[in-house]
């Protein structure tokens, strides 16, 4: 089944009402957007207005409160609330009602509440309390053309590459992060903002009709239209871009875009026990509805509670964006992580998270600052719910999420084509037969391997050990001149080699390290007092614990500095000799530029990923 995103989820949404022109458009303050607002009171007319956006993290509001309006056998309407739930697709009204006092209640992903901060926080009565985190998205993408393979690849020498993405909308935050992850800025880069999430004025048509630019940020029926599928590539057919890939998604970014709820500051100090009863009932909820889909998407048996829930959701969304329940509405659902009880306690409370609260606050303002959506810096505050109260009266287990996870959640990855299914990578270097990583010298890099492995929940951490060539190379060259299989011609610095096989001589480049490999591994060199097939696997095997020892130096400062990661995503590999920067070095310098750990970001089999019982 397609895993249909954020959808129309904020297709009209962020669309924004941020009517800023036409096909591009240029960066303005939010306040701008908005135009000149006044703080009122919050309205008591005994029924509250809450927000909801089109995503799949919302159904479990729906079913808390039995529909738009609270019904008394309804979750939320047994614990006494009375609520009006409110399309709150166009953000930017939302904030106007919000300042206005038509509702207390926000509703968007948290960078999109950072790109708003300088309007709703100046004033303390309307600065956001973020009282429940939903859902993490696993249904957003970066798309690009043939010739970007990774994040790395975003920027090139003498030329920017020019990467659409909806004006304000949740894929502001998407392109923030991926491009802190290779560490660029929006400077490194082009954007060019369009006005519309999706349709005519979207950054998947953008992306079709204007060959200059390079990528674009899309939601998943816009990524499939492009690409054909999340590991498929354009053909040029069916209205497919030619090359066209998805270069990062939020099914392996998967800490990246994070749904949030969040109330006017002064509301909450007077109405704690109101939102005390929100959250829990959500909870109460999505412990109900994530059953359900996961139930389906495993059983394909539609139950009668399920498909009153998905017929609920297409009335509310409307059968233009839900066409049909068990590809549509559960297709929206699946592009949805909800995070349960135990995931409002490692986002709120979890300081080690790195993506946590505050983690998430720091970077989405630096996101509203430098990229021009406000000119200061006004934070948010966590509502400081107890949750073992709140977990009693949502009727859900308590339990505490565990900071360091050994062997779940994440699955094997694609080792078949590992370039292929690279995100994002970078290097340390170090010494000749160095197996020890302090710290203090390369802690900078185990910062950026962690927060790498937090914001890639759904990817593989790959930690691969490399070893120089040199001394298997004149291991092979002597053994094959010793044993008359090599012939050498020209000067020092300046040697031709030739192989005799099958009574022929050929060129050999020993720079082409798949063939030295190829040939060590015949065991045609072997006989001499070096051994070059014994060299080879000295290095492979001295590759394999130098990258094992940064894994094991990257946990021991996990557990040292209280940070949560999930230990599986990290994956030593020994690639030996076999992938060398410089194939025939030619000085010292040179050769260490081989010795070296690579950090890669890489895609896992889809099919083997767990959903844990947390996502912190």
């Amino acid at each position: 089944m397609p895993r249909w995103s954020r959808f129309v989820a904020f297709a009209l949404a962020v669309c924004l009402a941020v009517c800023l022109g036409s096909s591009a458009v240029a960066q303005e303050l939010f306040s701008g957007i908005t135009g000149p607002l006044s703080v009122q009171p919050v309205q008591d007319r005994g029924v509250v207005n809450v927000p909801y956006i089109t995503w799949g993290g919302d159904a479990a509001t729906f079913y808390a409160n039995g529909g738009l309006e609270t019904t008394g056998d309804s979750i939320y309407g047994r614990s006494g609330l009375k609520l009006k739930l409110t399309a709150g697709d166009d953000f930017v009204q939302q904030v106007r009602d919000y300042v206005g006092g038509k509702t207390p209640f926000l509703r968007g992903t948290f960078s999109m509440l950072a790109q708003a901060s300088e309007v709703i926080g100046k004033d303390p009565r309307t600065k956001p309390v973020v009282i429940l985190q939903l859902s993490w998205s696993a249904g957003d993408h970066i798309v690009a053309r043939e010739g970007l393979k990774t994040l790395n690849d975003l920027k090139r020498s003498g030329k920017k590459v020019r990467v659409a993405c909806q004006q304000g909308g949740p894929h502001v935050g998407l392109l923030y992060d991926a491009l802190a992850a290779a560490q660029f800025t929006n400077d490194d880069v082009e954007i060019v903002f369009v006005k519309d999430l999706t349709g005519p004025s979207g950054a998947a048509e953008k992306f079709r009709s204007d060959a200059s630019i390079d990528a674009c940020c899309v939601i998943t029926p816009d990524m499939i239209g492009l690409t054909g599928g999340l590991d498929s590539k354009g053909t040029g057919a069916e209205g497919t871009v030619s090359g066209a890939h998805v270069l990062v998604s939020t099914q392996n970014m998967s800490r990246s875009i994070a749904d949030v709820y969040a109330v006017r500051s002064d509301w909450f100090k007077a109405n704690r026990p109101f939102v005390e009863k929100f959250v829990a009932g959500y909870l109460s909820g999505a412990d109900v509805v994530k059953p359900l889909r996961d139930g389906f998407e495993e059983s394909q048996k539609l139950s009668p509670e399920y498909r009153k829930l998905l017929a609920m959701c297409q009335t509310i969304f409307g059968e233009e964006v839900l066409p049909t329940l068990e590809v549509d509405a559960h297709g929206l659902l699946l592009d949805c992580r909800f995070v349960n009880l135990p995931g409002q306690i490692a986002f709120f409370e979890q300081s080690g998270n790195l993506n946590g609260f505050n983690a998430k606050l720091a970077s989405s303002l630096d996101l509203a600052t430098k990229w021009g959506y406000a000119k200061g810096r006004y934070g948010f505050d966590p509502a400081g719910l107890d949750y073992q109260k709140i977990a009693v009266m949502a009727g859900v287990a308590y339990a505490k999420p565990k900071m360091i996870v050994e062997g779940e959640g994440v699955g094997e990855f694609l080792d078949d084509d590992l370039d292929e299914n690279t995100i994002v990578s970078f290097t340390i270097a170090f010494e000749p037969n160095q197996t020890d990583f302090s710290v203090d010298r390369y802690g900078a890099e185990f910062d950026r391997a962690l927060k790498s492995a937090s914001t890639f929940g759904g990817a593989a951490v790959v930690i691969r050990g490399h070893s120089d060539p040199t001394k298997t190379l004149v291991q092979l060259v002597k053994a094959g001149l010793e044993k008359g299989i090599l012939r050498r011609t020209g000067t020092q610095g300046d040697y031709r080699y030739f192989i005799n096989s099958g009574g022929q001589s050929r060129e050999l480049d020993l720079s082409q390290m798949d063939q030295m490999v190829q040939l060590i591994q015949t065991g045609a060199f072997e006989g001499s007092a070096d051994s070059p097939q014994q060299t080879m696997q000295a290095a492979l095997n001295l590759s394999l614990a130098r990258a094992d020892a940064v894994r094991q130096a990257i946990a021991a400062y996990a557990r040292k500095q209280d940070i949560a990661v999930n230990l599986s995503q990290l994956q030593p590999v020994g690639a030996g000799i076999s992938d060398p920067v410089i194939a025939k070095p030619t000085s010292m310098a040179e050769a260490k530029q081989n010795m070296r750990v690579e950090f890669r970001i890489v895609k896992v089999n889809p099919e083997a990923l767990q959903e844990s019982d947390f996502d912190f």
